[in-house]
């Protein structure tokens, strides 16, 4: 497939002008590989090495070894479809970092295309983040909420969980670990109805939005409760909302894999490359 037909699908079907990004300015080092689309935008192609793409490659971050993993096939002429360009690590004192340089280049040679949707794949779609995790949970989905960067990144929904212990024992076998659970509430669940917004969900304007709507269930990625997230906490606590945290990388790592569908309907090879989950996010 010729690459700019996958990237102009791309981005008929996800980028819209209302939503914005500004992952460029923190990708100094990284300047002479991005696109002028890239640095104006901070979406859609990062890196434009290929005029034809015969297999893509899904991440959700372009961690060194993910990158690795690809230079390893030998393989020419393909995408690295990411939902961030840069890496994410709560224990470093800037917890998002650059990709790694030297591995850049070796895409470069390799005619290796690197595609980012971050807004656009957490805005609700089939195959957004928060969609995507309410699926893999059973979670019957009734309203999207949570305006973040021009979209909506949030759903509200029902699940089949009579009570909190239940819905994290679920959580944790369908994320394939031990998740966590900040008790605030209540140990059944009113009415089943419970938001989730995966990823970095657990904050005050997500947690207003929630009173707003009358759940007191919030499913997310980064819930630790640490001095930055402290005052989310302390919204939680006195408003009773209980709080499941599964890491930032495991609650989106269900969008990427679903967008192996969306390439594979379009007639391309695509494979999900599997990450690490950082527990310290919990």
């Amino acid at each position: 497939m010729k690459s700019i037909e996958l990237y102009n699908q791309l981005e008929r079907d996800f980028v819209s002008k209302e939503l914005r990004d500004e992952w460029a300015r923190y990708m100094r080092d990284l300047e002479e590989y991005l696109t002028i689309n890239f640095k104006e935008r901070s979406m859609g192609l990062v890196c434009d090495f290929t005029n034809k793409i015969n297999k893509v490659y899904s991440a959700v971050f372009p961690t060194e070894e993910i990158m690795q993993s690809i230079i390893d096939e030998g393989i020419t002429d393909a995408l690295l479809f990411l939902h961030h360009p840069s890496i994410w690590d709560i224990r470093r004192p800037k917890p998002f970092y650059q990709m790694d340089k030297v591995s850049v280049e070796k895409f470069r040679e390799n005619r290796i295309s690197i595609y980012n949707l971050h807004v656009p794949l957490d805005n609700f779609s089939e195959y957004s983040t928060s969609k995507t995790l309410a699926d893999a949970l059973d979670i019957e989905i009734q309203k999207t909420f949570s305006q973040y960067c021009g979209g909506l990144c949030g759903v509200i929904g029902k699940t089949k969980c009579i009570n909190i212990e239940e819905l994290h024992n679920k959580f944790s076998k369908v994320l394939g670990h031990n998740t966590s659970l900040y008790i605030y509430g209540d140990n059944n669940i009113k009415d089943g109805r419970v938001a989730i917004v995966a990823g970095g969900g657990n904050n005050k304007d997500t947690v207003s939005e929630m009173i707003e709507n009358n759940v007191s269930v919030l499913i997310s990625g980064i819930t630790v409760n640490n001095e930055r997230y402290s005052e989310v906490h302390e919204l939680e606590q006195k408003n009773h909302i209980n709080v499941l945290g599964g890491t930032h990388y495991s609650t989106e790592k269900f969008a990427c894999q679903k967008m192996c569908t969306y390439f594979e309907k379009l007639g391309l090879v695509s494979t999900f490359i599997e990450g690490e989950p950082v527990y310290e996010d919990m």
